[in-house]
């Protein structure tokens, strides 16, 4: 048990995990700022498969580790990658992309867990991009920023199935399990979004295809969730 400025009897076992697929140009920022917080004990980038300098930056910052995906096998696989790289009981998960991330910001999604205020705890954004915040007003569970008990993640059946659409089945999972989930407020905070890093048209076909992953996972968590009907047992006829 450590104190630290946040609390005190603060167990500190937390690892940040990071998805990259080609954020050479942002995630050297994003991980100043998690190496600027006080409650991670651990950063770990996982690489999805990138062509650019993602993995040679995230090496070049001091204490980070890196794990290189062979291919890009998407966001979920490499979210499941970081969670298998630790034994840390806490994880919790940040978007490579992100601008106006201060170390603050990492601790005030890790905190409410170390103090057992939460199983979950989601970063929602305010007061930075307009079309982050709207973004976030209106599907605010779907955040990339979170932290959880490991067991909330690691109770996903079909994690090598999903892609983007990881954050619905980790909501589904902590709705099953009867989590208790906190939001808290990361000001300031907004993330790249897809057509201003790929172009118009190869972001917009991103998004497309990010927006289906999503929809895939929906409709793949809600067959998972549906209870199994059982068909009527026809009446057994009397022996003659």
């Amino acid at each position: 048990m450590e104190t630290n400025g946040m609390g005190e009897g603060v167990t500190r076992q937390v690892a940040v995990i990071i998805p990259a697929h080609e954020e050479e140009q942002r995630i050297c920022n994003v991980l100043r700022a998690v190496c600027a917080a006080q409650l991670p004990t651990e950063i770990i980038v996982v690489n999805d498969g990138s062509w650019d300098r993602t993995a040679e930056v995230a090496r070049s910052i001091p204490g980070v580790k890196v794990i290189d995906l062979p291919y890009n096998m998407g966001k979920a696989a490499a979210m499941a990658a970081g969670v298998r790289a630790t034994s840390a009981p806490i994880v919790a998960f940040v978007d490579a992309d992100l601008a106006g991330l201060r170390g603050d910001h990492i601790d005030r999604i890790i905190y409410p867990i170390l103090a057992n205020q939460c199983d979950m705890c989601v970063g929602i954004f305010r007061g930075g991009k307009v079309w982050s915040d709207t973004a976030m007003s209106i599907s605010p569970y779907l955040s990339g920023q979170r932290a959880m008990k490991r067991e909330l993640f690691e109770a996903i059946p079909y994690i090598s199935e999903l892609r983007m659409g990881v954050e619905v089945a980790i909501n589904s999972i902590a709705k099953r399990r009867r989590a208790r989930v906190l939001r808290v407020v990361l000001p300031g905070v907004s993330n790249c979004h897809k057509e201003k890093k790929l172009g118009l048209v190869k972001g917009t076909a991103e998004r497309a295809k990010m927006y289906f992953e999503i929809g895939q996972a929906i409709v793949k968590t809600n067959k998972k969730n549906r209870p199994r009907s059982r068909r009527p047992r026809s009446p057994r006829r009397p022996w003659l």
